[in-house]
């Protein structure tokens, strides 16, 4: 039986090869749709990274307003455009933006005066966001935070607001009887003190008028890859992911060709042959596997000559997961031959149950966005632990050990979907 399933084997590679509009199609899409996320996310740091779009309603125009607006237009990672309510409302509901900042009417000086009080109304600044984009508006408050604490602060230390602002706090604490005596005598000396440096900042320090109450720590990170020093690489994901996307779909085409031949009559005839069933089909899984090694590998290897991934880890494991992810997208096309009835109608819900596969893998989304069920149901699906098989051996640096589980669960996939596969598989057509 060798003889025939190597020709079996060989008369399908010399279709595919021979058909050069598939072979290009099957290694240049992954390619291109790979190298652009690659691009998009290989590196969160890079200098041309875009300027978050925020519009800034100043409507009370007072110094701590000012500052705010002045610091804010600083930020690196912002780019700040004046405009009045009525604009940012409607600049959100065209997606122009994703945010705008509302200072209103009386900010500055509500916040001077909740500054050392708590019982005092707190000021108010209204973030108006799109739905659809509250990660970036998020991103957007937890800036302005750190901003307006800081022009606020100066403007109490150092600032004509804050002075003006601590003498009425200073009445208000001397008046309040309802205060115990020792807690109203540590708040006016403290209230005296802040307001003694005030004076002090105006008249013979105007050097420190700048000051405010900052961040009291740096935050330095520092990425944490392989321990062979291999540098994280996005392409090495985003290849991983399209690599997997593109394999499976030249496992649908393995799948609807068995359909279409069994339209055709042509497994009926097969079968009239001394040939077994498991000869017929296993020729057939062999060389969707070859191919699907072939794809694999020219990806890697065009990602390694234009975009430097390297394979960090374990060469041994990489070769693996690729050759259990193979046989098991080898035995799922099979699975489809022998679950489909009609070409058309499997080649579409093939395509959807493909494109499920690779986005709970984390081809598109990254895992961790899912929630908490969804990603506990990621455990089953085999495209996770392809794609995560592949960033261990590339980018993550990781030795054999870290791959045998992704391994192991591709290989029983395949024997399981294979074996399910022959048994249910239809000669001839209904």
């Amino acid at each position: 039986m060798l003889r025939p399933f190597a020709a079996l084997v060989g008369k399908d590679l010399r279709l595919f090869f021979n058909d050069r509009r598939a072979v290009l199609m099957s290694v240049l899409a992954p390619i291109a749709i790979a190298s652009f996320f690659g691009f998009i996310f290989n590196d969160a740091d890079r200098k041309d990274a875009a300027r978050v779009p925020v519009l800034v309603v100043d409507d009370d125009q007072s110094a701590i307003s000012r500052d705010v607006v002045a610091r804010l237009t600083s930020d690196p990672a912002l780019a700040v455009t004046g405009a009045t309510l009525v604009e940012a409302r409607d600049a959100i509901r065209r997606a122009k933006v994703a945010s705008a900042i509302h200072l209103p009417a009386g900010f500055g000086q509500a916040a001077a005066a909740a500054f050392f009080s708590g019982s005092q109304k707190k000021a108010a600044i209204g973030v108006l966001y799109d739905p659809s984009r509250a990660t970036e508006a998020s991103m957007v408050q937890g800036i302005l935070t750190g901003h307006a604490m800081q022009a606020v602060s100066k403007e109490m230390f150092s600032g004509e607001t804050g002075r003006t602002s601590l003498e009425t706090s200073l009445g208000e604490v001397e008046r309040n009887d309802a205060l115990p005596p020792a807690d109203k005598g540590a708040l006016v000396d403290m209230l005296r003190g802040v307001k003694g440096w005030n004076d002090r900042v105006q008249t013979s320090a105007p050097s420190r008028a700048d000051a405010g109450v900052t961040i009291p720590f740096d935050v330095k990170k520092q990425a944490v890859t392989s321990a062979t020093g291999t540098p994280y690489n996005g392409y090495a994901h985003s290849f991983a992911g399209m690599g997997v996307q593109f394999i499976l779909f030249l496992a649908i085409e393995m799948g609807v060709g068995l359909l279409l031949q069994r339209q055709h009559g042509m497994w009926k005839r097969l079968r009239a042959a001394p040939l077994s069933r498991t000869v017929l089909l296993g020729a057939r899984a062999v060389s969707t596997a070859l191919l699907s090694l072939f794809i694999l590998f020219f990806l890697f290897l065009f990602a390694e000559v234009v975009f430097g991934v390297r394979i960090g880890g374990s060469v041994v494991g990489f070769v693996a997961v690729c050759v259990a992810f193979s046989l098991m997208t080898a035995a799922f096309g099979l699975l489809i031959a022998s679950l489909g009835r009609t070409p058309e109608s499997t080649r579409g819900l093939s395509i959807v149950a493909t494109l499920l596969l690779v986005m709970l893998g984390g081809a598109w989304v990254p895992t961790f966005v899912f929630p908490a069920w969804l990603q506990s149901l990621t455990i089953v699906v085999p495209t996770r632990w392809a794609i995560d098989g592949l960033d261990a051996t590339t980018w993550r640096g990781l030795g054999f050990a870290a791959v045998a589980w992704p391994i192991t669960f591709l290989l029983a996939t395949a024997v399981g979907c294979g074996a399910l596969a022959i048994a249910r598989f239809r000669w001839e057509a209904e």
